[in-house]
This record gives structure tokens, C-alpha cells and sequence, in this order.
């Protein structure tokens, strides 16, 4: 008798390398399993902590580490940079900007979001955003630019629109880049001798009325008051209207002379090209059951930002906990296809609560029913931010540098760059949808 045909080895493609698509990843390593992860960028970031690439306190090799690093020890898990063109959910394949076709028995997105303009697109070439690292790094060399301006100038009040920064959103991440800016005026513009510090002016415009709406009312007054006496202006329930050269026009009436409004206000599903056929929620958010999976389509499990998961109060947030969560169960329903044992329970968040800094020494936290402030929720924050930094080189890097800045009151990091296009990275990227 000939001897059996050796069972085929399942094929798992996971397109996008953020939070979710990771954890997914690294948690199927040795499964009998063909692995593809597939990302347009050849490093996982670490999102958090963007905001201080932006304000010249970390490098950004500090929150990015390269894939092929972390997986080299995943024998069964690959890396393949590319921009997806077409997903055919049909004759499940996958399809990337130059042609490769990608097989698959099972199908994860995870590809994250991008900032919202809530339909008014015009803002996104007249506003600085802060979701990847290419636009930290614009962030960052914006902001020392505008110092350099502001220094070169005789004109008082050419010198105060050059240091008026303007921050549309007072969620975690506009809190947070507030409180970086306050603490950059303090500690970088002692270098300054030309300009005061009294010059530069920041504003936060949030159109709920509170900061941190997602956060407990007592928090977000905390955060506010900080703010406020850091020497953050702070707008509740305001809106941008719209930016020109030179000033921000805000719904109040109220034009600011500025040349920088960063735009932290939303975000949005990053909808994977050329997925049809799904039915979409709140921020194009692809609708799943409660396992993950796109209805009628068991094979395809949807994770992170991209994923529309019902909870108590609505969709669940777009963070990096729920991502990791979510990446994790998506390998368990692979896990039990391949070894035919009975599907996990229905995914299940479980909230291990949210936290965001405000500047040295004080942050906000809402852990396990508790509600921190000050040094005791900063402390926690520290500790939460350092654990989940991908790469033992990366965690002593920013540990390191948190020390150095903290002791010797230093942002160490202020280089304004300037890179040439090079003609084979632009190929790899040539269909990467716009942040």
C-alpha cells in the first residue's frame, strides 16, 4: 500500500503588523501552521509614545523595532513587507501593490486606524497629525523650526504666531502632547536667549465639554486643572472651523494667529484596500460576530481598530489593550480550527482600564475601579509604557532616557532632519494609503 499524502499545512495571512496583528502573530508561533504577516512598514510602533518623538524627547528607532527581529525565532512565521491592493474574499486571496498573490485558509485584519476629519478634508493638508512615525518625526522638526523662526525675528507679534501651538482634541493623546509642549517651553527654551517663554502660548480646543471624555468626570477636571496651571489654555466645547495661512478660525469666533494646529481630534478604521462586501459601522469599522469573525465569512477575523466589538457602552475603543486582546483570541479560533477542538467562548474584553500622562510627575489612571492622579498614576504609567515597548533594547533605551531627562532636565533628541527620497524604499510604499 503507498503511504498517506501528508495533510496540507494550514496557510494564515495577517495583514497588518500593529497591536493586534502582532500579538496575533507571535501568540500562533509554532503551530503547524503557515504564517504571513504583512505590513507596508518593516517595523511594529509603538503608537503611545509617538507623541515624544514629536517633541524631541525619544529617538524613533526608541518605539520602533524591526519585525524580522521579532519574529526571526517564530520558525514558522514570516515577515513580508507590502501594501495590500485587493483582498478577493472569494478565492481568498490576497493581493499586494506589485502583484504578489497571497494565499490563505485563514484571513486576519489588522490594519489599524488613521485620523478623522470628521468630512471635512480639507483640514488634512492645512493640520500637522501624529499617527505615524513620519509625521512625529514632521512634528518634531515643525516644532524646533518654529523656535528658529521665532529667534530670527524682530517682530513681536510675527514672534508670538511662530510659538502659538494649537492642539484640536483633548483626548488622551492631545492631553498628552499639551503636557510635552508645556514641558519643552520650560526645559529647551532656556537655549533661547533671544525669546521668553512668556512668548509661547498652547491651546487645546476640545468640543466636548471636558478634557479626556473617555475617562471618569474627575479625571478629566484633574487633567484640566494641570494643564491649566502648566500654562495650557484650554477651549471646551469648541471646534476647529478652519485653518489659512498664518491663523486657526475656531467656532467660538475666535481667530488664533499660528502656524502650527496639530490635529488629535479622531480616528478612523484604516480600511484595507479592496475588502468588499462587508458591512460597516461607526468610523468604517468592519462589522463582526461576537467571535471576530465577518458574518458568513468564518475564516476571516477581524481585530483592533478595525474591528467594530460590541461592549456595555457602544463599539469598544480604538487602543492598544483591546488590539492586543483581540489578536490573541483570533490565534485561539485558528488554534482550535487546527486542531478541531470546539471554538473559545465569545471574545471578551477584559478592561484593565485606561491612563494618560500630563507632564512630570502627573498623569491620570483609572485601574481596576481605582482612580489615580499625580505622581502615583505617573508612577504607573511609566511602568505600564516601559513593559509593553516591544524589544529588551528599546525598554533600556526610553528607561534611559526618561532617567537622563528627569535628572538633567533635557530633551536630547533636537536634530531638525531633512531625508531625500530614495527611489527603491518609494517602491516599496508606492500604494501606501495616505495616514
Amino acid at each position: 500500500m503507498g503511504s498517506a499524502t501528508p495533510a496540507r499545512r494550514l496557510r494564515v495571512v495577517i495583514v497588518g503588523g500593529g497591536f493586534g496583528g502582532l500579538a496575533c502573530a507571535k501568540k500562533l508561533a509554532g503551530a503547524p501552521a503557515d504564517v504571513v504577516l504583512v505590513d507596508s512598514r518593516d517595523y511594529h510602533l509603538f503608537t503611545p509614545l509617538l507623541y515624544q518623538v514629536a517633541t524631541a524627547l525619544l529617538n524613533p528607532a526608541d518605539i520602533a523595532y524591526p519585525f524580522r527581529s521579532v519574529l526571526r525565532r517564530l520558525h514558522n512565521v514570516r515577515f513580508f513587507q507590502a501594501t495590500v491592493a485587493q483582498v478577493d474574499l472569494e478565492r481568498r486571496v490576497v493581493t499586494t501593490g506589485r502583484g504578489q498573490l497571497l494565499e490563505y485558509d485563514y484571513l486576519v485584519l489588522a490594519t489599524g486606524s488613521r485620523s478623522d476629519y470628521f468630512g471635512n478634508d480639507e483640514l488634512r493638508g492645512q493640520t500637522l497629525a501624529m499617527k505615524t512615525l513620519e509625521q512625529a518625526q514632521r512634528l518634531r522638526n515643525h516644532l524646533l523650526a518654529c523656535l528658529e523662526h521665532a529667534a530670527q525675528s524682530d517682530d513681536e507679534v510675527e514672534r508670538r504666531r511662530w510659538l502659538t501651538f494649537v492642539i484640536v482634541g483633548g483626548g488622551a493623546t492631545g492631553v498628552e502632547y499639551a503636557g510635552a509642549i508645556s514641558e519643552f517651553r520650560k526645559l529647551v527654551m532656556r537655549e533661547y536667549p533671544e525669546l521668553s517663554t512668556d512668548l509661547m502660548r498652547i491651546v487645546v480646543i476640545e468640543g466636548a465639554d471636558t478634557l479626556l471624555p473617555a475617562f471618569p468626570q474627575k479625571l478629566g477636571s484633574y487633567a484640566q486643572r494641570t494643564l491649566e496651571r502648566l500654562g495650557v489654555e484650554v477651549m471646551s466645547s469648541t471646534l476647529l472651523v478652519s485653518v489659512q495661512p498664518g491663523a486657526a478660525r475656531l467656532s467660538s469666533g475666535e481667530t488664533l494667529a499660528t502656524e502650527t494646529v496639530v490635529w488629535s481630534a479622531g480616528v478612523r478604521a484604516n480600511d484595507p484596500a479592496g475588502v468588499e462586501g462587508i458591512e460597516r459601522g461607526r468610523s468604517a469599522r468592519l462589522e463582526v460576530d461576537d467571535r471576530l469573525r465577518v458574518r458568513g465569512r468564518s475564516e476571516v477575523i477581524v481585530v483592533g481598530d478595525l474591528a467594530a466589538v460590541k461592549a456595555d457602552s457602544g463599539d469598544l475603543p480604538m487602543l492598544s489593550a483591546p488590539a492586543m486582546q483581540q489578536g490573541r483570541y483570533a490565534a485561539g479560533l485558528i488554534l482550535a480550527a487546527i486542531h478541531r477542538t470546539a471554538d473559545p467562548p465569545p471574545f471578551k474584553y477584559r478592561d484593565k482600564g485606561t491612563m494618560a500622562v500630563i507632564g512630570r510627575n502627573h498623569a491620570v489612571a483609572s485601574l481596576a475601579g481605582l482612580q489615580l492622579t499625580g505622581f502615583p498614576a505617573w508612577v504607573a504609567w511609566l511602568t505600564v509604557h516601559l513593559y509593553y515597548l516591544v524589544g529588551f533594547r528599546n525598554r533600556a533605551s526610553v528607561f534611559l532616557t526618561w532617567g537622563w531627562d528627569y535628572l538633567r532636565h533635557d530633551h536630547p533628541t533636537r536634530l531638525i532632519t531633512f531625508v531625500d527620497a530614495d527611489p527603491v524604499a518609494d517602491r516599496l510604499a508606492a500604494t501606501t494609503p495616505s495616514p
